[in-house]
C-alpha cells in the first residue's frame, strides 16, 4: 500500500495527530498560522511538512492532493463558555459574530473532496447549522460513520496560570518554550485527546485502504482483459 497523504489543518501542536504513526504509513502536511506553534509542531513531528499559512485558503488550493483531511477551525466564536462571558457583560468578552469558516469548510469538503474528512469543533451555544456527531465535549462532521465511543480518556481538571499544567501532562506536551501571543491554558485545553484522534484516524484509514485495494483490483482486471 502507498503512503496515505494527510492534511492536518489548524494543526496547533498536533493533539489529534500524535498517535497516527501507530496506525499507518503516512505523509502529513500540517498548516498552522502561529509561527511559534508551527515551530513547536515541527520539533514534535520532524517528518511532517509544516506550512505557516492560512489553513482555510490552503484547503481550497490543495485539497485534491490528499487522501484524508482533518480540520479544526478556531472555536471561540462558537463556544458556550465565551457566549456566557459575553452575556455577563465582562469587558473583554463582547458579543461577536460566529465565524462561518467552520460551515464553509464542512460544505466544501462534503461536496468537493473525494477522500475522507473530519471537521472538529466545540459544542456551540446555538443549534448547529449542519447536523454533527457529538462525542464527549466535541462535535465531528465527517463523511464516514463514527462509533459511539472514541476511546477518550478522562479529562484533567484544574489549571495553573502559566501553561495549564494538567492539560500539558494529559496531552504530553511542554509549552514552556512557547513565546507567542496566545494563552497557554487555551492552547493546552483546545487540543483533541490523542486517543480520540487515533480512533477516528483508524476508521478513516481502513476505508481509504479498502478504496485503494478496490482501485488496484479494478486496474488489474482491466489490464488483464486488454
Amino acid at each position: 500500500m502507498k503512503k496515505i497523504k494527510v492534511l492536518n489543518l489548524y494543526a496547533c501542536l498536533g493533539g489529534n495527530r500524535y498517535k497516527w504513526d501507530e496506525v499507518a504509513d503516512i505523509e502529513v502536511t500540517a498548516v498552522e498560522w502561529d509561527e511559534e506553534l508551527a515551530r513547536m509542531y515541527q520539533e514534535r513531528f520532524p517528518n511532517d511538512k509544516v506550512i505557516i499559512a492560512d489553513a482555510h485558503q490552503y484547503l481550497l488550493d490543495h485539497y485534491k492532493e490528499f487522501d484524508f483531511i482533518w480540520s479544526s477551525p478556531p472555536c471561540p466564536s462558537h463556544s458556550r463558555v465565551r457566549f456566557g462571558q459575553a452575556n455577563s457583560d465582562r469587558e473583554n468578552y463582547k458579543p461577536i459574530y460566529p465565524e462561518m469558516t467552520l460551515y464553509q469548510e464542512i460544505i466544501f469538503l462534503d461536496n468537493y473532496f473525494k477522500g475522507k474528512y473530519v471537521v472538529e469543533n466545540v459544542i456551540p451555544f446555538y443549534e448547529p447549522l449542519i447536523p454533527a456527531k457529538k462525542r464527549g465535549r466535541h462535535l465531528y462532521w465527517c463523511n464516514f460513520n463514527l462509533p459511539n465511543e472514541l476511546n477518550g480518556r478522562p479529562q484533567p481538571k484544574g489549571f495553573i496560570e502559566t501553561g495549564s499544567k494538567p492539560n500539558e501532562i494529559f496531552h504530553e506536551i511542554d509549552l514552556s518554550s512557547y513565546k507567542g501571543e496566545q494563552r497557554k491554558d487555551k492552547i493546552a485545553c483546545n487540543l483533541v485527546d490523542y486517543q480520540v484522534g487515533k480512533t477516528i484516524f483508524e476508521i478513516a484509514v481502513g476505508i481509504v485502504r479498502k478504496n485503494q485495494a478496490n482501485q488496484i483490483s479494478l486496474f488489474d482486471y482491466l489490464t488483464s482483459n486488454e
